[in-house]
């Protein structure tokens, strides 16, 4: 079994605030349905926030040790919190899909 989660640590709930789960729940869900982690520029334009604050909310979820992510490497968060742990990502976020040329 993976050994992250199989660790004795405090539910996940504990250990974030309610936008830090946000954040995480997007990397998961983004995840699940394009199979790559998503890149600062997804997180900027879901949350409606400028890349400063996505980079900050980066940095501090991974010292948290909520992800991890190899600096220089573009779309590498590994999420290190189970899913069930996860909140419900927010509905009142817009869903947005950038389509490229077939």
């Amino acid at each position: 079994m993976n050994q992250l989660f199989d660790r004795k640590t405090p539910p996940a709930a504990a250990r974030f605030t309610a936008k830090q789960g946000q954040y995480l729940a997007f990397i998961w869900a983004y995840s699940q349905i394009n199979r790559r982690a998503p890149a600062e520029a997804d997180f900027q334009r879901y949350f409606k926030v400028t890349a400063p604050s996505v980079h900050q909310m980066l940095k501090t979820l991974d010292q948290l040790g909520l992800i991890e992510k190899q600096p220089g490497v573009a779309r590498s968060i590994q999420l290190h919190v189970p899913p069930q742990e996860l909140p419900i990502l927010g509905l009142d976020q817009p869903v947005k899909i950038t389509a490229t040329g077939h």
